[in-house]
């Protein structure tokens, strides 16, 4: 009986432990890029602003992007290929060398470590956020921002795990 025991703690032990590690408190998988022009009214163009955060100043594109959010606000972001999708610089970082997330839950800020953005649009973020963000995260957006100047936005995640 003692061993039976034993191997019924054991497995639920490690049941709940895999469960634990596995828990996040958002998930994003994909990436929109900036269109910095929402539209047009009044004949002038109006900024694609989010949450109070202004566009880049030209359309950008991020081919890849996973993030993850923990419980704890540690958060875990690859991205790859943060590029400008038109203008002069297309294909190109430009002048951008570091970047950083911005998470909002029900439009409340919370910012990620600055980390270096390569030549080739990548970057690889791993920290905690500036506070820990609510539990649970309601109307979770990501932004993908520039460190220097209006810190203005990039790049959106678009939540959700694996498909």
């Amino acid at each position: 009986m003692k061993p039976f025991a034993f191997a019924l703690a054991l497995s639920a032990t490690l049941a709940s432990g895999a469960a634990l590690a596995g828990d996040s408190l958002v998930q994003f998988n994909g990436a929109i890029g900036v269109d910095p022009v929402a539209g047009i009214a009044a004949g002038a163009p109006v900024p694609n602003t989010v949450l109070g955060v202004p566009p880049g100043g030209r359309p950008w594109i991020l081919r890849k992007l996973r993030a993850s959010i923990d419980p704890d606000g540690s958060i875990s972001a690859k991205g790859s290929g943060l590029l400008f999708s038109g203008g002069d610089l297309i294909g190109t970082r430009g002048g951008v060398t570091q970047v950083f997330a911005t998470l909002f839950c029900s439009g409340v800020a919370h910012h990620s470590p600055i980390v270096d953005l390569d030549t080739a649009g990548n970057f690889v973020i791993k920290g905690k956020l500036g506070a820990v963000p609510p539990s649970p995260c309601l109307s979770p957006v990501l932004l993908i921002r520039n460190a220097a100047g209006t810190q203005a936005w990039f790049a959106a995640g678009i939540p959700g795990g694996d498909d």
